[in-house]
């Protein structure tokens, strides 16, 4: 009998494994269909193609059906300037490699969209602007190699403001016009990396590069409620990249998760002989999914900016909500004050950018293929000529000024260039490093942007409140002293508007940051698909 009832038990005991064992199946089967691959994670999209469900051939499809309807149909995004004709075909080649050698890591099959100043051997590259509609780079950018080495398919380029400097006209590039927000067609996507940010809120693609001046990063993710991280000096290769200052040019990811951007950061990462500045970043860590701490919070010391309130009440309220939260996730606050000239430090960068783009984009010009222009007085002859000129999207005027202030500055030669690079920004990292030792702060945070996204250069919006005279002041801070600054959502403002909050810490402290932003970001959830681009039906997806 007590054989029998041992038997029996064991019996029963391996039914109720069983049971559990089709239960966590069930589950899982029934969490894969539930996700929807065009706002999947990296993760995510993965488990997806390894359960047989989906190929990479056919998350391209749907990421180019989503293009064909909200790009230039339905909100007409126009946040796209080319599309890869072999996306597909590059997307199938990776599905057959899977099958017969295995993945070759988290971004394997995973689609990509680039900003388009980052150099494509195979596809043009233009700034975002017509006087380079039909510049083909001989190949890759340095970071576009590593992308592909791990098995990216780059579905294709995104708009910008042109040569990724914005003047007035946020998102606005000649080569195809002015790029709307996701969550608000009449507002701008910020700039310079517009056209990436809003495909990755639109679920255009899992991820895209973006690249960072003077905000060009972090502006765009804030207001389109995506994830945005612009690394230190150094950690990220320029090489094959359109240059608009290479003493503050940094690329960057921009994806929906801090764990995708982690994950893509540390892919693109890397020495690079070709550009110098990345030998400071001997040593260190290229490896940032450890940094994915949600208790990373906990005990963290945290300086809490409060120069730029009053600019908007909605966003001083998300900001507002954003350091309960940080307080109920263990982080230690303290008031800070920033000093002059760290409240607006564009007098200290404007002479720099217009002091670098002459001899700079000379040197960029000049290793493309016979026909391009070489020079900024080129650049402006050709935006002036009457084909560009008489477009349907001409150059913005701003734009032309700044071709023109950068041609008669002096180059590296300009007086006010020098001085800010020898005395006024040794000068502010050595600020801005006092104010984060002086009470061992591991970062400062801030609304990244004290304004919501603004009106479109085009379009009216009377319900916007922005009382500031630059709202761009804030990212200054990390782009003058060539700090790492990490931009992650927060929250909205009444009207549907995103809001980011921004860590900046010092140089290398990207491991801490991405640790921070992670746990905040697993605190609040506070990332939205836009109402303007939700899931496709059946029909739409045709």
């Amino acid at each position: 009998m007590t054989s029998f009832k041992k038997a029996l038990q064991f019996i029963l005991i391996c039914i109720v494994l069983l049971l559990a064992a089709c239960n966590m199946t069930n589950q899982k089967e029934k969490k894969s269909s539930d996700v929807d691959p065009a706002f999947a994670t990296i993760a995510e999209i993965q488990d997806i193609f390894d359960s047989g469900k989906l190929t990479s051939e056919q998350l391209v499809q749907q990421c180019l059906d989503r293009i064909k309807a909200y790009d230039h149909k339905g909100p007409a995004l126009n946040a796209m300037i080319t599309i890869n004709p072999k996306a597909l075909e590059v997307a199938r080649a990776l599905d057959m490699e899977r099958k017969e050698k295995g993945s070759r890591g988290p971004l394997h099959g995973i689609p990509i969209i680039l900003k388009d100043n980052y150099n494509t051997g195979d596809l043009p590259t233009t700034g975002g602007s017509a006087i380079l509609k039909n510049s083909q780079p001989v190949d890759d950018a340095f970071v576009v190699k590593r992308l592909r080495e791990a098995g990216v398919v780059i579905l294709g380029k995104a708009n910008l403001s042109e040569f990724a400097l914005s003047y007035g006209w946020l998102g606005y590039g000649s080569a195809v016009g002015q790029t709307r927000n996701p969550h608000n067609p009449l507002r701008d996507p910020s700039g310079s990396s517009s056209g990436s940010a809003v495909a990755v809120a639109a679920g255009y693609a899992a991820l895209g590069t973006g690249t960072c001046t003077a905000g060009s990063i972090r502006g765009p993710s804030a207001v389109c409620g995506v994830v945005g991280i612009k690394p230190t000096m150094g950690l990220l290769s320029r090489d094959g990249i359109i240059p608009a200052s290479l003493t503050f040019d940094v690329p960057g990811p921009i994806t929906r998760t801090m764990t995708d951007a982690a994950i893509m950061l540390g892919i693109m990462a890397g020495i690079d002989p070709a550009d110098p500045a990345t030998q400071v970043s001997e040593g260190h860590t290229f490896d940032f999914q450890e940094a994915l701490n949600a208790n990373a919070l906990q005990g963290a010391r945290l300086g809490v900016v409060r120069t730029f309130n009053g600019a908007n009440p909605d966003v001083d309220s998300v900001f507002a909500s954003s350091l309960k939260s940080l307080e109920k996730e263990g982080a230690e606050l303290f008031e800070i004050e920033l000093p002059a000239p760290l409240d607006n430090l564009w007098p200290v960068m404007g002479p720099v950018v217009d002091g670098d783009f002459g001899p700079q984009i000379k040197t960029y010009l000049a290793d493309l293929p016979e026909g391009a222009p070489r020079t900024v007085e080129d650049l402006i002859s050709i935006a002036e000529s009457e084909a560009i000129a008489r477009s349907a999207t001409p150059l913005n005027p701003g734009r032309i000024q700044g071709f023109r202030d950068a041609d008669a500055s002096g180059g590296y030669e300009s007086v006010e260039r020098r001085r800010s690079l020898e005395e006024l920004i040794p000068a502010v990292q050595k600020q801005l490093m006092s104010i984060l030792d002086d009470q061992q702060l591991d970062a400062i945070i801030f609304p990244t942007l004290p304004c919501p996204a603004s009106p479109r250069h085009d379009a009216e919006d009377n319900t916007y409140v922005c009382n500031i005279d630059d709202p761009y002041r804030t990212c200054y801070i990390a782009s003058s002293t060539g700090f790492p600054e990490i931009t992650v959502p927060a929250g909205y403002t009444a009207d549907i508007m995103p809001v980011g909050l921004s860590f900046v810490g010092r140089p290398f402290s990207e491991e801490s940051l991405i640790g921070f932003a992670f746990d905040f970001e697993q605190a609040t959830l506070a990332y939205r698909i836009p109402a303007h681009t939700p899931k496709l039906s059946q029909d739409e997806s045709k």
